[in-house]
């Protein structure tokens, strides 16, 4: 793995325990990751989402 990642055009450098912290995630499994902290989504909530498409607004070009 690279030290670094490039993100909009800006090369962001990651410090050893960076790297160590992704590589340790990377070996998880889902069993593993605690998801105790993220709110359950109620039928109700999840009744009202729109896919992300549905959701965009359309552009409008000037005249």
């Amino acid at each position: 793995m690279d030290n670094f990642i490039i993100k909009n055009g800006v090369k962001i450098y990651r410090t050893p325990e960076q790297i160590a912290e992704i590589e340790a995630w990377k070996k998880m499994t889902d069993d593993e990751i605690d998801y105790s902290d993220i709110p359950k989504i109620t039928h109700e909530e999840f009744a009202r989402m729109k896919a992300n498409r549905l959701r965009r607004k359309k552009l409008q070009v000037a005249s």
